[in-house]
């Protein structure tokens, strides 16, 4: 069974969603039977490229609320992380456009280690305040994922190299309807949207991998979270 996962790389419920989701393979008793194929997704592709923002600061801008709120929505969500086994530093994270970050994974999942680079690009702007904005940055986590430096140098430097994998994976949320992230499609037949609980997300793959037929039908999880994918949506694109 595969499973594509859409998720923009400073979504810090994109991180979260990572690790319940694999919280919830082992659950389901799946961990060593499903391909996960890490997607692009981006949040606001509009920011300007190689330009940042404090996060606090862009927050309020979209929720139209004070930086002080912006500032305790970001405290709330580090004890939301702590919760699930994540250290998350909100408190100085900068923000800007992961155009080129994506076309990085990209490159990873064609050389095999795209879920390393995935992870290691999380964990780097969320617990380590390191920066994915910066070439240099960029290059040196890219290498600590197992990609080689001169490799992922050219990809950096070259503004085209995995840019229409890139603008495929965002061209094929907008078909599905994607508006938020993370969102899962599970065997190309369920879509599940959200950092939901491990146990909604392994009900749903258990139904889906046809592991457990009296599981409820994962298209009428909790809130609505999961819905009907149109066959073959899911079927193109880079895998990771």
């Amino acid at each position: 069974m595969r499973v594509d996962i859409w998720s923009d790389l400073v979504c810090p419920w994109c991180y979260l969603g990572k690790k319940r989701f694999e919280r919830a393979l082992d659950a389901a008793g799946l961990g060593d039977r499903v391909e996960v194929v890490y997607r692009s997704f981006q949040l606001d592709p509009g920011f300007p490229r190689g330009e940042t923002r404090d996060q606090a600061e862009v927050l309020a801008a979209k929720f139209g609320t004070s930086r002080e709120e912006a500032a305790r929505m970001a405290t709330d969500m580090e004890r939301t992380a702590a919760g699930d086994g994540l250290e998350f530093r909100m408190g100085e994270l900068r923000y800007g456009n992961t155009f080129d970050a994506h076309r990085l994974v990209q490159c990873a999942a064609g050389l095999g280690t795209g879920p390393r680079m995935v992870e290691r690009l999380f964990r780097a702007h969320f617990s380590e305040q390191r920066s994915l904005f910066d070439r240099d940055s960029l290059v040196l986590l890219a290498t600590e994922a197992g990609v080689d430096e001169a490799t992922a140098g050219r990809v950096l430097d070259d503004g085209d190299a995995h840019a229409d994998a890139v603008r495929a994976d965002l061209d094929l949320a907008r078909r599905l309807g994607v508006s938020g992230v993370p969102f899962f499609v599970l065997d190309g037949r369920y879509g599940v949207s959200g950092a939901q609980p491990v146990e909604v997300l392994a009900r749903a793959l258990a139904t889906a991998a046809g592991v457990d037929e009296r599981a409820a039908d994962p298209t009428r999880g909790e809130g609505g979270a999961a819905c009907a994918v149109p066959d073959g949506a899911a079927g193109s694109g880079s895998t990771g």
